[in-house]
């Protein structure tokens, strides 16, 4: 997962490490949090989103499948994100989730996605879409398992 946004809750990047530490070695879920573009007079939106945009490109890894989250995103119920967890996993490439900064990813990483996803209809703070996104991973592959962590 790449972040922009260093600074979150201590709550929030505790609830991120419990589900991170709760996945096997071979799907792990990591974070990378990158810097936010200062806000500020003389930068207009679409500067920083260009500027956050380049720093998520560098921080990609080579080959990987772009799925970036978006308010314009498609809906997933828990198993229709499990079958896209195997889908993902099969395809034998790393995952890449984008969470944008403040203002939202650029639309060059939205164009060059192979997927979006969205969370939720209503408007989250990033601390909260980082661990509702790590729950949600954490209960579609409980859901591969077969463990009765998610119940239906």
């Amino acid at each position: 997962m790449l972040a922009v946004g260093q600074r979150q809750p201590a709550w929030a990047d505790a609830a991120w490490a419990d589900f991170a530490k709760r996945f096997p070695p071979e799907m792990r879920l990591e974070l990378k949090a990158l810097k936010a573009e200062a806000r500020g007079p003389g930068r207009s939106v679409a500067q920083c989103r260009a500027a956050e945009a380049a720093r998520l490109e560098a921080a990609l890894p080579k080959g990987a499948r772009r799925i970036v989250l978006d308010e314009g995103g498609t809906r997933r119920s828990t198993a229709e994100l499990a079958a896209r967890l195997r889908a993902w996993r099969d395809d034998g490439r790393d995952a890449a989730l984008l969470i944008g900064g403040a203002d939202g990813l650029d639309d060059s990483l939205l164009r060059n996605a192979d997927e979006t996803l969205r969370l939720s209809d209503l408007t989250l703070p990033h601390a909260l879409a980082r661990v509702l996104l790590a729950e949600a991973l954490y209960r579609a592959w409980t859901l591969l398992q077969g463990h009765p962590y998610h119940r239906e």
